[in-house]
């Protein structure tokens, strides 16, 4: 059980983990979402970091106030501005065996600054030189962006600002240089005008990127037709005589609503190039878990652990709980087209 990490707070739920392989360690940075424990029934709350105290308060309303809307169970919005229900954080998680795991009493990671003020949220890991680096949706007023973090022990963390501005989330960044140079899948989220897509970035450092281009988009008449988004780090996979990259991302079913995963096969050499692509889903929501709670239907992966033909998916199911699944990489890869 994953205790709040203070009395005010209850937690809602614990899914969205990081991993990682950490010495003879598997760690997970889970996502655990709290919200603020309520004194009345008619009452609705958020937690908010203020920057200026360096403080998390509580804000309560009542839901009789005039011009509310708390329609959405995940949002409260009052005089043009919304606030979120609940605000997350990171928990740092220890296994030996990939199954069973300790969780720390406190937060590894927490709001911290203007642009987290409501939250830090589905952390990725990557390893580069010996660096842990952390990739993670800061969530503000603001809007929704990418920060970066790094550690060498996870007891330690560095934060080094935002990476790719609003509305961006989805990222996960390569565990190698490619031809010199740092890359990155994300997931721009344009209004109006355009779809939410995979688009890929490069950098020479991490924190500057630039010479970014559409990856994949959603596809007509399938399984992820609505959107798409990234899901674990990618890693490498040897498809037949070429090298490449396996991205495990996850795809949305317009109806019924529904988040499942697949899989994209990327040249290894230029992974803007779309090799293969999944036509059905790795993992779909069939569990009770999956297909009920907090946000139904929907698996979601931040993090897995490949290991010869086995990759172990860590994944938040219904916005709620955090589960395991083992697949096969041969029967993934015999799945695309």
């Amino acid at each position: 059980m994953v205790r709040p990490s203070r009395p005010d707070l209850e937690v809602v739920g614990v899914f969205n983990p990081g991993a990682i392989r950490y010495g003879k360690e598997i760690i997970l940075l889970l996502r655990v979402a709290e919200a603020p424990v309520k004194r009345a029934e008619n009452e609705v709350a958020a937690a908010v970091f203020d920057h200026s105290s360096g403080k998390l308060e509580i804000k309560r309303w009542s839901r009789d106030t005039p011009g509310i809307d708390v329609s959405d169970p995940r949002t409260i919005i009052l005089d043009g501005r919304m606030w979120l229900t609940s605000i997350s954080h990171f928990r740092l998680a220890r296994s030996t065996d990939g199954i069973h795991f300790d969780v720390d009493a406190t937060p590894a990671m927490q709001a911290a600054t203007e642009l987290e003020a409501f939250g830090v949220e589905d952390p990725r890991i990557t390893l580069l030189d010996g660096t842990y680096w952390i990739n993670y949706t800061a969530v503000s007023q603001h809007g929704i962006a990418t920060g970066l973090a790094s550690t060498r022990d996870f007891r330690t963390y560095q934060r080094h600002g935002i990476i790719f501005s609003p509305p961006n989330r989805d990222v996960t960044i390569f565990p190698d240089r490619i031809a010199g140079r740092y890359a990155a899948l994300h997931r721009p989220m344009p209004e109006g005008l355009g779809e939410p897509a995979i688009w890929i970035a490069w950098s020479p450092d991490l924190f500057d990127w630039g010479h970014h281009l559409p990856v994949a988009s959603a596809r007509r008449n399938t399984w992820d037709d609505l959107k798409i988004g990234g899901g674990a780090v990618p890693f490498h996979v040897k498809a037949g005589s070429t090298d490449a990259w396996l991205a495990i991302y996850h795809g949305v079913t317009r109806t019924p609503l529904t988040y499942s995963l697949g899989a994209l096969l990327l040249d290894g050499r230029d992974p803007s190039k779309v090799l293969g692509r999944s036509r059905d889903p790795i993992l779909a929501p069939e569990a009770p878990y999956e297909r009920e709670g907090f946000f139904a239907k929907v698996v979601f992966t931040c993090g897995a652990i490949p290991e010869g033909d086995l990759v172990r998916v860590y994944y938040g199911a219904a916005d709620g709980v955090t589960a395991v699944a083992d697949l096969s990489v041969s029967d993934i890869l015999a799945g695309l087209e």
